[in-house]
């Protein structure tokens, strides 16, 4: 038992090895348009190339093919949580950004401010609308025609499922700052079709 505790360690190590080369070889050296999905094909190359390994290896033999199986399907969670919790999170992330701002500043910021830094600082810095775009029409769930952007029907399926998610599935009293609310399981319940916002109002 506790030799096939090692192995499968190794095989981790093994894995995330490989992984974390083909990572570096991508961010560095081809093109990326979406950090999630170019990380989480890259955990998916990674799992191909460790296939052979895993099969042409003598210290893996030990395993059946159930416990194969299911070094396999964690070693795909192991690649998919990394895509998440590290490149997109970081990459995204508003809290880390707030961080950073604040360490820019000496480690100090006006709390007052809080709302003007994000407004003129972090839309621009982080190119937060291109980036947003960019990662829609790479998903196909809009597209962008003559200025306006229009829902894919992909997109309105999304909309959908995440409307619905948010409503039954999203916590009904959310700490925000000093009240606990529900606001967040429908952000839009208060918001006004902006007649300025439509296609054909932006000449």
């Amino acid at each position: 038992m506790k030799s096939k505790f090692k192995t499968f360690l190794l095989a981790i190590s093994l894995y995330l090895f490989i992984y974390t080369l083909i990572y570096l070889a991508h961010i560095n050296f081809f093109k990326v348009n979406v950090i999630f999905y170019s990380s989480l094909l890259d955990s998916i190359i990674a799992l191909l190339i460790f296939l052979p390994c895993y099969v042409s290896a003598r210290a893996f033999k030990k395993f059946n093919n159930f416990e194969s199986c299911m070094l396999f399907f964690i070693l795909l969670l192991i690649g998919y949580s990394f895509s998440i919790s590290l490149p997109t999170v970081i990459d995204r992330s508003l809290s880390f950004y707030f961080l950073e701002k604040i360490k820019q500043h000496d480690g100090a910021i006006n709390r007052n401010a809080m709302n003007e830094i994000f407004i003129n600082d972090y839309m621009i810095e982080y190119k937060l609308v291109e980036m947003r775009l960019t990662e829609q029409l790479s998903s196909g769930t809009i597209e962008i025609l003559d200025g306006c952007i229009f829902l894919t029907e992909r997109g309105y399926l999304v909309t959908k499922f995440s409307s619905y998610f948010r409503k039954n599935f999203i916590a009904n009293k959310r700490l925000i700052l000093d009240e606990y609310s529900d606001q967040l399981t429908d952000p839009l319940r208060d918001s006004l079709v902006n007649e300025t916002y439509l296609c054909g109002n932006n000449e």
